[in-house]
């Protein structure tokens, strides 16, 4: 007994405190390494233990650089999908497949299907052509069209299902329609554009109500909250401005490019007779300019409403910006007023000393000085009011100066002449109206320049006073009498010069 004792008591002195034993290293869970099960009476491990050992043993091994260069996909890599065949019936219904089976089976690259892995959000709409099929990621869209098959991927975050049962509806209708002159693959992305068409204009008209509700509600009162609100609502129509324009940039770029029309000939591929990027491509052409369009008038209304929303902050920043500067004015013309009573106070303070001035028996002096620091603190708090209100007087029609307002054109007005440039103006236009009525004169009694000549060529020899013919051509008048003529202010005046008064 004593000899366990002491055993227990050295066992205790070798075991070593906790604040003295180093520290367990972190590992994760992903990494720790379940070990096997071993029987003590048996001593070997079972199969199930040493099978998992095994798997986890070939799960901590690190992947070398060759691996990760290769193309090859992970088998454990699922997709879900909905399939539906060549007369618009559903084969799989939210089908789990493999990555790899994809891409064996349909003839993609594994690159093919990273735009419309549903565990990745993808925000930039692509439209895909390959040999084998159409790859089209738009908004909630994800899918694969085939001459005789479409497979619906799930997206990522989707959860409006009264949009996807409509269009997985209107999408089996069309597929089903025998009669219709268009291809199989050309049916299904007119339902899927159909679809992407309704999402925009939901999303659109719900957006409009909310911005109509916030500008309404802003010209009542603008507060804080309302102006966050409406910061939000920036935001929205900014983001799906800009989702509506990629969407009009994906199509645009595939109208560009004749060669991926030409793939997207799915059934006349099929049938051996493949288009190329010289062949006729009106139907797709249509189909394809047909949806920008209408997307183009979505951009719109939503460029017209994000107009309205900025304008209408900028507006409200204007009237804030207002406010303020009037609540600083106040405290200026407060301010402004105190200075005038301290300077009358001033005088005051100086008959509140305790010394003499002569002033204490005089019967007037009280009289005065109440009367002088008034005047004092009126003149100080009006003149300091007149030129704040003179500082900010702010004009756009030119800088305020008397006779420097320029008109629209850029041209001084003559609304700030002086009374010698009012005479030489009102001169001027009096002898301007004094030819154009001789000249009205002159054509109506018919008179010719050579009849004019002739007359004036007989009254100057009977005066024995010859005129010079030039001057007859240039001042005609009816009645023999030349009209003044040409100074050098009329000369001035068709340059566009004015004489110094």
């Amino acid at each position: 007994m004593s000899g366990w004792l002491v055993g227990c008591l050295r066992a205790v002195r070798t075991v070593q405190p906790m604040s003295h034993m180093p520290r367990a290293r972190y590992m994760p869970v992903d990494r720790l390494r379940v070990l096997p099960f071993r029987s003590a009476a048996r001593g070997y491990a079972s199969d199930a233990a040493k099978t998992a050992d095994d798997a986890t043993s070939a799960q901590m091994q690190e992947p070398s650089l060759s691996s990760m260069g290769s193309a090859q996909l992970s088998p454990h890599i699922l997709l879900r999908c909905t399939i539906l065949d060549s007369k618009g019936q559903v084969k799989s219904i939210s089908g789990l497949f493999r990555k790899s089976d994809l891409c064996a089976h349909h003839g993609l690259e594994p690159r093919d299907l990273r735009k419309i892995d549903s565990r990745v959000p993808n925000l930039v709409p692509t439209i895909l052509a390959r040999r084998s099929g159409i790859l089209i990621n738009i908004l909630h869209i994800r899918a694969m069209v085939k001459s005789d098959a479409v497979l619906l991927f799930d997206s990522y975050g989707n959860n409006d299902t009264r949009l996807n049962s409509a269009f997985v509806y209107n999408l089996e209708y069309n597929l089903r329609l025998s009669s219709s002159k268009l291809p199989y693959e050309f049916r299904a992305l007119e339902s899927i554009f159909a679809s992407v068409l309704d999402a925009l204009r939901s999303e659109l008209s719900w957006l409009r109500l909310v911005v109509e509700d916030v500008l309404e509600t802003l010209e009542d009162d603008i507060d804080r909250e309302k102006l966050r609100m409406l910061l939000q609502i920036s935001r929205k129509l900014h983001g799906f401005l800009r989702r509506s324009r990629s969407i009009k940039t994906a199509v645009a770029e595939v109208l560009d490019n004749d060669e991926d029309m030409a793939l997207m000939f799915l059934t006349a591929a099929k049938e051996g007779h493949p288009r190329n990027a010289k062949s006729n491509m009106e139907e797709l052409e249509l189909l394809l300019e047909s949806f920008e369009k209408q997307v183009e008038e979505v951009v719109a209304e939503i460029d017209n409403m994000y107009a309205n929303v900025n304008n209408t902050q900028e507006i409200a920043e204007l009237m804030l910006d207002s406010n303020r500067n009037r609540i600083l004015s106040l405290e200026l013309r407060i301010g402004i007023v105190t200075l005038g009573f301290t300077m009358a106070t001033f005088i005051a303070g100086l008959f509140g000393m305790n010394l003499t001035s002569g002033l204490e028996t005089h019967p007037y002096a009280f009289y005065v000085t109440v009367g002088v620091s008034t005047a004092l603190a009126l003149i100080v708090s009006l003149n300091g009011i007149h030129q704040l209100t003179k500082m900010r007087r702010v004009g756009l029609s030119g800088s305020g100066i008397p006779g420097h307002t320029l008109d629209s054109l850029g041209k001084p007005e003559v609304q700030d002449l002086t009374h010698a440039r009012a005479w030489w103006w009102r001169e001027k236009q009096f002898r301007s109206q004094r030819r154009a009525q001789s000249g009205r004169m002159a054509a109506q009694d018919g008179y010719t320049t050579a009849q004019l000549a002739q007359e004036q060529a007989m009254a100057a020899s009977a005066h024995e006073q010859p005129l010079d013919p030039a001057e007859l051509s240039t001042n005609p008048s009816p009645h023999g009498e030349p009209l003044p003529a040409a100074t050098a202010e009329d000369e001035d005046e068709e340059k566009g010069t004015r004489p110094s008064v």
